[in-house]
């Protein structure tokens, strides 16, 4: 029977060498932080026009993100394949990834009825395949809007996620885009109880949030989910028309400025989960518009709220260029 003593010789060097291991692989840990200081926080523009794409405006932003809603349709309808095709192709000549989100249809008869997962699967292959290198969707627009055709049935919707899991692997996957209303909470508790897989990302428009500068919604998302929150349409409201009003803050070209601060230096700080911001939207399409929340107005001049992202993305490229610079003073 060999002796006991070289081990207890042995176990307080071990636990020596294991501790310092440890507090080496804490210190390269970043702090949650550091994660946003590294540059783990994208920020990215959603709007369905191409002509912004081209904007000096816009290039002079350097952004890399973009989104557009699709109709879940768009494939199999002539005019809206060939308005994706071009925004898509505008996309990639910018350099820029896209988020396509799905939504309802267009055509008026079925703006209100749901697919079956085996139709809104076919749709989703047809565009995967078509466009390979797009990569990273969102299953519904607000899915618990009433209105939208998802408001009453989240297990279907749930039952989209897990269909577009399965037909792309290496795919990023929305689970959905919820809309911080009264009806978040109860809509994403009844998805999480009949989804079989377990989201990783989900959207979140947090437009209540960002314009009566509260925080209540974000955090209701935070505790409802695990994993990923982007927040795929926010902004400063500079005008609705009636049928989207709810209240409870002025619409003007300064109060959309004040939301864009709160939105960078309140509600994105809530969590280092919090890794992509999509502002909505870069200008209105018209005077007529029914909602503007543009960074820009009518006549192409930068607003307010243009030059506060402007200067939370120079912030964000200086702290990712410190940690650059210190990880490179630490590695030698």
């Amino acid at each position: 029977m060999p002796s006991r003593r070289p081990v207890v010789r042995c176990a307080p060097r071990l636990l020596a060498l294991l501790g310092l291991l440890a507090a080496v692989l804490a210190a390269a840990a970043p702090s949650p932080a550091a994660a946003k200081e590294s540059g783990e926080l994208s920020v990215g523009i959603a709007d369905q026009k191409t002509t912004f794409f081209t904007a000096p405006l816009f290039q002079d932003l350097h952004i890399s993100k973009v989104r557009r809603v699709v109709p879940w349709d768009a494939m199999n309808i002539g005019y809206e394949r060939a308005e994706l095709d071009q925004w898509l192709t505008a996309a990639r000549a910018a350099s820029t990834r896209p988020l396509l989100s799905f939504g309802h249809s267009r055509v008026p008869s079925r703006a209100h009825t749901a697919p079956t997962p085996a139709q809104f699967v076919a749709s989703f292959r047809k565009l995967h395949k078509a466009y390979p290198w797009v990569t990273e969707f969102a299953v519904w627009n607000e899915p618990n809007l009433c209105g939208e055709p998802l408001c009453h049935k989240p297990a279907l919707a749930a039952r989209y996620y897990d269909a577009l899991r399965a037909a792309c692997r290496s795919c990023t996957i929305l689970a959905s885009e919820v809309l911080d209303n009264p009806t978040m909470t109860p809509w994403v508790k009844a998805f999480l109880a009949r989804v079989k897989h377990k989201p990783t990302v989900w959207g979140l428009h947090n437009y209540l949030d960002a314009n009566r500068l509260r925080t209540s919604g974000t955090r209701r998302l935070l505790r409802l989910v695990t994993g990923q929150i982007w927040f795929t349409e926010t902004g400063g409201i500079v005008k609705r028309r009636s049928a989207h009003k709810q209240g409870g803050f002025p619409e003007t070209v300064a109060h959309a400025a004040v939301a864009m601060r709160w939105i960078f230096d309140k509600l994105v700080e809530l969590s280092p989960r919090i890794k992509r911001v999509y502002i909505y939207h870069w200008n209105p399409g018209g005077p007529r518009d029914s909602w503007d929340s543009g960074l820009v107005g009518l006549d192409g001049a930068a607003r307010t709220g243009y030059r506060v992202l402007r200067d939370r993305l120079r912030t964000i490229e200086r702290r990712r260029a410190a940690t650059a610079a210190r990880h490179r003073v630490a590695h030698g």
